[in-house]
């Protein structure tokens, strides 16, 4: 039995089915999907469809990006068109929908309505797309919305003292509650990193799969992780987010 924490897809089919034949899943695995499945590449569409049918079959445990909550906005109301959102990959995603029925996107509005904000496993290893910002810990977090957009957590993390004891009274309070946090959102691109950033209990897995990057699905107990061709390999005639 395995587990594997997967990054942000954005829309990329193609990434997603080249990670998953690597892995070579067996229905005792378990997926845990960080968020922003939609919004860059042309099939964001085709990825909820794929990820709606894969969960029949494997233990999928999907969290909710901000990317995401602008998509379910749109598919509720199609007048909803944030501005934002249109520009940062939006467009590509509605365009996606064109040859859905009105049933399916009832079936892809249920799916992003059901998102986890964030998960807690047994080994209380905490997965969530952004971050959080009470130094309490994601069950006292007042702006919730903040797991889908918060980047302090990760910027905390990268100017921290590496050499910090967790005994110290300077230890960033926010991350001592968990053994380990896997978060998406803020891609290691940005850091010129093509691969997964640990810091501090941190893991950053989300490996610019929006743009000129990889999609990245990393084991959460060998830390052996796999990755997709660079996306705009497999979206030669596209640009993606770039």
């Amino acid at each position: 039995m395995r587990t594997f924490a997967i990054g942000d897809i954005h829309g990329g089919l193609q990434a997603l089915l080249q990670l998953l034949n690597q892995l070579e899943i067996t229905e005792e695995d378990t997926l845990i999907f960080m968020g922003d499945y939609v919004d860059g590449w042309s099939e964001s569409a085709q990825v909820i469809e794929f990820l709606i049918n894969l969960s029949e079959k494997i233990n999928c445990i999907f969290i909710k990006g901000n990317h995401d909550v602008w998509c379910e906005n749109w598919l509720e109301n199609n007048e909803d068109v944030n501005p934002s959102w249109y520009l940062h990959g939006g467009k590509e995603t509605i365009e996606s929908y064109h040859s859905f029925s009105e049933e399916a996107k009832k079936q892809h509005l249920h799916f992003f309505k059901n998102l986890k904000m964030y998960y807690l496993d047994a080994e209380n290893r905490l997965f969530l797309h952004a971050g959080f910002t009470s130094m309490h810990g994601v069950d006292k977090e007042t702006y919730t919305h903040k797991f889908c957009t918060d980047r302090t957590l990760w910027e905390m993390a990268l100017v921290a003292d590496k050499n910090i004891d967790k005994s110290s009274k300077f230890y960033p309070k926010r991350v001592q509650h968990y053994n380990e946090i896997y978060i998406g959102h803020t891609p290691t691109t940005n850091y010129d990193e093509l691969e997964p950033i640990n810091v501090l209990n941190i893991w950053n897995v989300d490996t610019g799969a929006a743009f000129k990057g990889k999609l990245t699905a990393i084991n959460i107990d060998t830390k052996a992780y796999f990755q997709s061709d660079d996306l705009p390999s497999l979206y030669p005639n596209e640009k993606g987010r770039n």
